[in-house]
């Protein structure tokens, strides 16, 4: 027996949300089995329509010897579970939990972000390995960051969306708590920022310095809570971990980083990820007939993470 919850707020068929997880199955057999008792949602039968609410526990009463992934494209191997906030016919924007790799490299994993996508792409129909462009992340977020990624769904949106991310066309906010309330409440912070490969980590200059680059990080205060502030942040520059190394610079590290952050703090609290999301990627003016244009002028939004609140109402201090 085999068992999932429902994730996605976009409310999914039963028989979607079964094929998804597991995509061996067909949808002649998953009439069998709803026939012989073997599919239940919260502990009912229901109809192979039936839309299912965030949070629905799907039973599937099968030997695990019929529900294993066979042996194919990695992507069949990834987790379960991908949060779509938007989506056309060139790109997807999906809500990334902090904690699952955007990809990996090394190919230790089989369960990132992209493989998710294209896990569920393939189920959609709209990708098919050695036969389609396979479709790329056109920007990164840390492991331990959730929010907003795009994909692109084509080469002709790939090559147009990296354009616009390094032209930084694109306005990308995040949310997130620092240990410390920085002063002023809100302030334009440029500095120059310098990798250090061996250490896995970055430094902040401010000045300029042999393979140092220009760092831009604006914030804005939202709340303060003991001593803990809710900042609205504008990633004007896109450096490897800009905004966790330029706030603990300032003496106000992201609650929850281990690598910059106050670990006291993130102990106390019991965090396991960093308090930072990526939650708006707002786009420019995009001509009908360059690629990507349904993204013209439009502001994409993921859903405000669990420290938002818990700072306005100050039950995280």
């Amino acid at each position: 027996m085999q068992r999932f919850t429902v994730e996605e707020r976009t409310k999914p068929r039963l028989d979607a949300a079964i094929l998804k997880q597991f995509p061996q199955l067909t949808p002649g057999k998953l009439h069998k089995y709803l026939r012989e008792n073997k599919i239940k949602v919260n502990g009912k039968k229901e109809p192979l329509s039936t839309r299912l609410e965030p949070g629905c526990e799907v039973c599937i009463y099968l030997p695990d010897s019929v529900l294993e992934v066979p042996a194919g494209p990695i992507f069949l191997r990834a987790g379960k579970g991908l949060n779509v906030v938007y989506e056309d016919d060139e790109v997807l924007c999906v809500d990334k939990p902090a904690g699952l790799a955007v990809m990996d490299e090394q190919g230790k994993t089989a369960d990132t972000l992209i493989n998710r996508a294209l896990a569920y792409l393939y189920q959609k129909g709209e990708y098919m390995p050695q036969r389609d462009f396979e479709p790329k992340l056109c920007h990164r977020l840390d492991t331990g960051t959730s929010g907003a990624v795009l994909i692109a769904k084509t080469c002709r949106a790939q090559e147009f969306l990296l354009k616009l991310v390094k032209d930084r066309r694109i306005e990308k906010r995040y949310l997130c708590v620092t240990f410390g309330h920085p002063q002023p409440k809100q302030a334009v912070l440029e500095d120059y920022l310098i990798k250090d490969a061996k250490a896995g980590r970055v430094r902040v200059l401010h000045a300029a310095a042999p393979a140092a680059k220009k760092i831009i990080t604006k914030y804005k205060t939202i709340a303060v809570s003991g001593k803990l502030a809710l900042l609205d942040v504008e990633l004007v520059t896109g450096r490897t971990h800009q905004i966790r190394a330029h706030m603990a610079s300032i003496g106000c590290p992201i609650l929850g980083d281990s690598k910059y952050g106050n670990n006291a703090a993130n102990r106390e609290r019991k965090l396991k990820y960093q308090a930072l999301c990526a939650y708006s990627l707002r786009f420019p003016k995009i001509e009908e007939n360059e690629p990507c244009a349904k993204l013209s002028g439009k502001t994409i939004h993921t859903g405000r993470p669990w420290y938002y609140m818990q700072i306005l109402d100050g039950t995280l201090q």
